[in-house]
């Protein structure tokens, strides 16, 4: 941004009131590409998970090809949940359902089922009768797209915008990681009393950092200059001298990661990809903050540290370097966004400003307008 004028944030009631945030799921979460799992949730044929996104129940399976397919948790029968194990746990019951050792999808209710792709296999009774057409009746379709490992689902399959397009910026910025690679090292989960939005904006400026941050801006000094608004993120933010990673000492035992070039095994780079990962890679580990919204004052936050899998293969394997650094990290942004949550939530606060040295965060201001212009 040129202008170095102040720039109105979002209205407090994008923030706080309930209709903004069902806004929010009708055009973004139920359109946009929304990364729901990483790959290896999925390990073998059969593998399944159900999600829910927007409000939707989503029945994630891989099937005897390897291929991952999304459909609605939904029989196009009567619509009874295919897999809904809450349910049967209520009752006491278990019925005879989900993903099965058949390789498909059985609904429970009138025995309908379903091969992995969503086609519709079996109908108990009914295949003779007029006007039923098997071919038009398998399940609901969910878009799957899949980069670095991150598996991203579309409710809408049938508009979705271009998901390469979408993560062409990210994907040249960490080309030479070896993001497919990586495995789940340690995850932590975050209930956080804040809106999405919030956390996003948080996490795209540091001028909050020498503040809230003092231990991260020991190992990154640039974060108390100006709130790093000259920093060149795209190639990687320098460490202090002899700082190689984020850990409470810079360094770590691990290796670097393969492929990486001179400046990137001791730089660190971060991406935000709308709407819900935020995203942060060292030269020996990567954080993947995987938002869940909730509520318009409440988001789940799935906190996955990743590393090669060769690392988390060796003997004595042992995350916490990195993992306890990033949690006080974490924590102290939680803290400061449910402060600001809470002043949010007063009525005399119509709106806030953004100073030249968040420009970044204004970012979620154009993402919402190109998306909410009605």
């Amino acid at each position: 941004m040129n202008d170095q004028s102040m720039q109105v944030s979002l209205p407090s009631t994008a923030y706080r009131d309930a209709e903004a945030f069902a806004l929010d799921k009708r055009t973004i979460f139920a359109r946009e590409w929304f990364c729901a799992a990483r790959e290896e949730d999925l390990p073998e044929p059969g593998s399944h998970i159900t999600l829910e996104i927007a409000g939707e129940s989503v029945l994630l399976v891989r099937d005897r090809a390897g291929v991952l397919h999304a459909h609605y948790n939904i029989c196009r029968h009567r619509g009874a949940r295919l897999c809904d194990a809450a349910s049967d746990a209520r009752w006491g019951v278990k019925l005879d359902a989900n993903v099965v050792s058949r390789g498909l999808i059985r609904c429970p209710y009138h025995g309908w089922s379903y091969g992995l792709d969503g086609k519709l296999l079996a109908a108990p009774e009914v295949s003779g009768f007029t006007g039923f057409a098997k071919d038009e009746l398998g399940l609901y379709p969910v878009g799957v797209a899949t980069w670095g490992g991150f598996v991203f689902l579309n409710l809408s399959p049938a508009s979705a915008p271009d998901f390469t397009a979408g993560i062409a910026t990210a994907a040249a910025h960490l080309a030479n990681y070896p993001l497919a690679d990586l495995v789940t090292g340690q995850t932590i989960t975050y209930d956080v009393a804040a809106n999405w939005k919030l956390i996003l904006e948080n996490y795209n400026e540091c001028y909050h950092c020498p503040a809230v941050h003092p231990e991260l801006c020991e190992i990154v000094p640039a974060f108390r200059e100006k709130g790093g608004i000259g920093l060149d993120w795209e190639a990687g933010i320098p460490h202090r001298a002899g700082a190689v990673t984020y850990t409470a000492s810079g360094t770590t035992t691990r290796a670097p990661f393969p492929g990486l070039s001179d400046e990137e095994k001791v730089r660190h780079k971060g991406e935000l990809i709308y709407p819900n990962l935020m995203f942060s890679v060292s030269m020996d580990h990567a954080a993947a903050f995987v938002l869940w919204p909730l509520a318009a004052d409440r988001t789940r936050i799935e906190c996955r540290f990743l590393f090669h899998r060769d690392e988390v293969a060796l003997p004595g394997f042992d995350p916490a370097d990195a993992v306890d650094f990033w949690d006080m990290v974490n924590r102290q942004d939680w803290a400061v966004c449910e402060r600001v949550q809470s002043g949010l939530s007063s009525p005399i606060h119509d709106h806030g400003y953004f100073s030249p040295l968040e420009d970044y965060s204004l970012d979620i201001r154009r993402y919402l307008a190109d998306r909410q212009a009605d």
